[in-house]
């Protein structure tokens, strides 16, 4: 079956609503698909609740739930499951949220979803994530912005698309600042993986697969990395189906 995926940059545009920018077009994914009821990833959601990590899932999934029955859908999260495993192989679809793509990462490889999720989206479940939602389908987790907080046990990730995803794309260097820009931090990861292409994913924009099409939705123009080549633009609505 063809692969279903909605790799969302970001959840949030300053001065806005949690999920408002990019809620029309989650309502039109899942709509298209015939989806009413969602498995939510809370994993990345490390700061919610200073009480717990499960009070901190219990919140994120609060406030994804509200945003997403505000669209007619129904949100179970997988921390809920007594068998993960068997939630995702039972889901409609599934949503992942963003937040720190590291504890994101492991805990996915921790409860053995990592495969059950891929095998269902390459089987045609669809898949939605947001930020570190995004990172995670791709090959491996090396674009994130994100701090290692915690060694999963595997970098290996979703692969659902075949190059890497760096959300959150940011074209200025803060005034002061003396460290590396974001392209240069991908340049880096370029000189030693000189095959794999990275997107740079500006927030307010996103990638929506189905099978061998992919576009680029959204207001904002994405920036493709390759190895010993000049970035390129790409414009809101251009089809980059090549890239898979």
């Amino acid at each position: 079956m063809s692969k279903k995926l909605l790799l969302i940059s970001n959840s949030t545009m300053a001065g806005e609503a949690y999920l408002d920018w990019p809620k029309s077009y989650i309502a039109d994914f899942l709509n298209a698909n015939n989806i009413k009821k969602v498995l939510f990833v809370p994993y990345a959601g490390v700061g919610l609740s200073n009480e717990s990590l499960e009070a901190s899932y219990d919140v994120y999934t609060d406030r994804v739930r509200e945003v997403y029955a505000s669209l007619g859908f129904e949100i179970e999260s997988v921390h809920k499951a007594s068998d993960p495993i068997q939630a995702v192989l039972d889901a409609e679809a599934v949503a992942v949220g963003g937040g720190n793509t590291f504890h994101l990462v492991s805990k996915m490889h921790e409860t053995g979803i990592m495969p059950a999720i891929q095998q269902k989206a390459e089987d045609g479940m669809p898949y939605m994530g947001w930020s570190a939602g995004s990172n995670v389908a791709c090959p491996g987790l090396f674009t994130t912005n994100d701090m290692p907080i915690v060694e999963p046990m595997s970098f290996s990730c979703l692969n659902l698309i075949s190059f890497q995803i760096n959300p959150h794309y940011l074209d200025a260097n803060p005034e002061g600042h003396g460290g590396e820009t974001r392209q240069q931090r991908i340049e880096e990861y370029m000189v030693v993986n000189r095959n794999m292409k990275v997107l740079g994913l500006r927030e307010a924009s996103m990638l929506y697969v189905e099978g061998d099409l992919m576009k680029l939705l959204g207001t904002r123009k994405l920036r493709l990395f390759e190895f010993g080549k000049e970035p390129v633009e790409y414009e809101p609505g251009s089809d980059l189906s090549f890239l898979l």
